[in-house]
């Protein structure tokens, strides 16, 4: 139940000689109505409560939101979507596809793309390794790249 879902009504009447009444009025589970006069204190104390229920439960009703955390409140809240089973499933094909390529590279030029794309260092610095130009390595690596480039062609051809 909200707080709109009242079962009560809280009401005043100024009588003729200008005092106030304040009543609470109701119906019983039985379904007896009832309009009870109370006093003052008990007046105020009760619309108190009452408009300390209706903060809450606004309050909740504002929060909620963030308990109930679903799958599709998430999916919208993500900063990367979650990819689909057959985007896992072609990622995983072309990741092996990949590997096998690389494996398949000559040694020098295996180590030299590794060296490149794994690990970040420059032509420079892995000329200096191999005790050779770093014209040389940007030729080797490129070249492996070529030859990878056209594994993976061949492999989307033949899908």
């Amino acid at each position: 139940m909200t707080f709109m879902d009242k079962v009560y009504t809280l009401r005043t009447e100024v009588r003729s000689d200008g005092k106030t009444s304040y009543f609470i009025s109701f119906t019983d589970g039985q379904g007896e109505f009832y309009d009870l006069e109370v006093s003052e204190a008990f007046y105020i104390e009760f619309r108190q409560m009452e408009r300390k229920n209706r903060n809450l439960q606004q309050s909740d009703w504002r929060h909620q939101e963030a308990s109930d955390l679903w799958d599709e409140t998430l999916y919208k809240r993500a900063f990367r979507v979650p990819k689909s089973v057959e985007e896992l499933i072609f990622d995983a094909e072309l990741r092996e596809l990949l590997r096998k390529a690389i494996s398949a590279l000559p040694e020098i030029q295996r180590r030299r793309f590794l060296l490149y794309h794994k690990y970040d260092f420059n032509y420079r610095q892995i000329g200096e390794m191999e005790h050779c130009r770093p014209q040389s390595i940007r030729h080797s690596v490129m070249r492996a790249r070529e030859k990878i480039k056209a594994e993976i062609e061949k492999y989307q051809a033949g899908q």
